[in-house]
């Protein structure tokens, strides 16, 4: 009589290898990405305007946001917009002047160009201000030609004050002075530039970590919304995330050849429909504030987005581009008017590449922002695709 043979064993070997070729699949699929906050059809993204800016609008592909900006004030039709105007024009004007000058010559009318524009921004929006400059400048060690000894002082009272202010971040009765070397470290897109002239990673360290995918997601479930975005797989380490105070690792992710990296806090976003209600959109609006100020971007054909570090404890300055580019300005059309013999010593000297990439590199981020504070919309020159 033949043996019964128990196949029960071979069975759960068989099922057992099943599950395990089953889990080796799920593992291999790509991960869904978390699904991203709309209004509607429409989604919402981080734009270059701090202030109100219209996060569901697509980018305005043009090559002079000169032109733009004019039609979009002449289109109000207030009298707040036609002042604005002549602002407006008043910088273009400054600005085409500019273009033709020497380097010497160029900070003068540059910083004029930059005072306009910031008047145009703070009469279209109505948020009072003083006509005073809002900021000065000295010289101190006169005798050597160094840029920390160029010193710029913030005022309560002026433009640039006015600019503070409108920027959610007044001027403080006790605000410290800053140099002309910090206000330029602190400048995303000179930051390379710095730092290749100053070799001093100690005090000077890596300000700037770039991100991209940048995208405001939420969990339908907790009813709770976040912003998230990718690391470069070259930053894409401990030693890195360890530098983003208030940031983790998205552990949705598999993390493996980049991180996901999403920022701790979350704003509340419930939505019926696809709409949210209007604790929702309340919520959202004060997340957004925080989240854009921690973030820089520089202009350019593409989206360059960065995070700023707040870990480090030397040299930082807590205040918005455009103001330090205000500030830093200022101080070189001083030596323009006044002094244009240090003016040109300094651009002589062993950071003389800094200062031209400044001078010449803040026209177009300048305006690029300010124009994108004046209308909401995100801004890109023709010709290029992402």
């Amino acid at each position: 009589m033949a043996k019964k043979i128990n196949l029960k064993p071979l069975r759960e070997g068989i099922k057992k290898n099943k599950d395990g070729l089953k889990g080796i699949s799920e593992s291999l699929k790509p991960v869904k990405p978390r699904p991203e906050i709309t209004n509607g059809t429409k989604s919402i993204n981080i734009k270059r305007a701090l202030i109100k800016p219209d996060c569901s609008s697509k980018t305005v592909l043009t090559d002079s946001t000169w032109n733009y900006v004019d039609i979009f004030l002449r289109q109000q039709k207030t009298e707040k917009a036609k002042e604005a105007l002549f602002y407006w024009e008043q910088s273009k004007n400054f600005y085409q002047a500019t273009t033709s000058l020497s380097l010497v010559s160029k900070p003068l009318t540059t910083y004029y160009c930059f005072l306009n524009a910031t008047k145009a921004l703070l009469t279209y929006k109505e948020h009072n201000f003083n006509l005073k400059h809002g900021v000065s400048g000295k010289r101190i060690d006169n005798g050597r030609i160094k840029l920390q000894n160029e010193i710029i002082s913030l005022k309560p009272k002026g433009v640039l004050s006015g600019l503070c202010e409108y920027l959610g971040k007044p001027v403080k009765a006790d605000e410290p002075i800053y140099s002309l070397k910090d206000i330029l470290y602190n400048l995303p897109f000179i930051h390379r530039a710095f730092q290749l002239t100053f070799d001093n990673k100690t005090n000077y360290g890596e300000l700037y970590i770039p991100i991209q995918k940048s995208r405001f997601v939420y969990d339908k479930h907790r009813k709770k919304g976040w912003f998230e975005a990718e690391l470069e797989k070259e930053h894409s380490n401990k030693s890195i995330l360890s530098c983003l105070v208030g940031f983790g690792v998205d552990k949705k992710y598999t993390n493996q050849d980049y991180y996901v990296i999403r920022r701790n806090k979350t704003f509340k976003w419930d939505t019926y429909r696809n709409k949210p209600n209007k604790e929702s959109l309340n919520s959202f609006e004060n997340y957004y504030f925080n989240i854009r100020n921690k973030l820089r971007y520089i202009y350019s054909a593409n989206d360059l987005w960065y995070i700023k570090r707040t870990d480090l404890k030397n040299h930082i300055i807590d205040r918005n581009t455009v103001v330090l580019i205000l500030a830093g300005m200022h101080r070189l059309s001083e030596l323009s008017r006044y002094q244009p013999q240090t003016l040109e010593k300094h651009l002589e000297s062993d950071h003389s590449w800094l200062l031209i990439e400044f001078i010449n590199k803040s026209l177009l981020q300048f305006i690029d922002n300010i124009s994108s504070e004046i209308t909401g919309k995100d801004f890109r020159v023709t010709g290029f695709r992402t």
